[in-house]
């Protein structure tokens, strides 16, 4: 299946056609975006780390194949395919590959009403 747009708005992609595997390290594709959201597919080869950082944007992670582990605010979160979750904005999180590791990142605006 190939990405399509539906009515200029609606886009419908399978993601297990994106993933590519770097050698190592990350390699991202940013799926789409507009004003207040983006979605980012994440491959990740197996031993890659990434940082402790935080984002001034909410997120959310959906593991779709592989294995790792989320330090999310100090806690360790184990990552496999199906696992879901929500990254308030400014939450120190780091992130490991134990394996070849895919995700989507969604990166949304922060709720200011609160």
């Amino acid at each position: 299946m190939s990405n399509q747009t539906i009515n200029n708005q609606s886009l419908v992609i399978q993601l297990r056609e994106q993933i590519e595997y770097p050698r190592a390290g990350v390699k991202s594709q940013v799926i789409f975006q507009d004003k207040v959201c983006q979605y980012t597919l994440f491959c990740l080869a197996a031993t890659t780390e990434i940082s402790e950082h935080t984002s001034t944007r909410n997120a959310t992670i959906h593991v779709l194949e592989g294995k790792g582990i989320l330090n999310l605010s100090g806690q360790d979160i184990t990552l496999v395919p199906g696992v879901f979750i929500l990254i308030s904005a400014n939450a120190p999180h780091a992130l490991k590959a134990e394996e070849n590791l895919t995700f989507l990142l969604t990166l949304s605006e922060k709720n200011t009403d609160k």
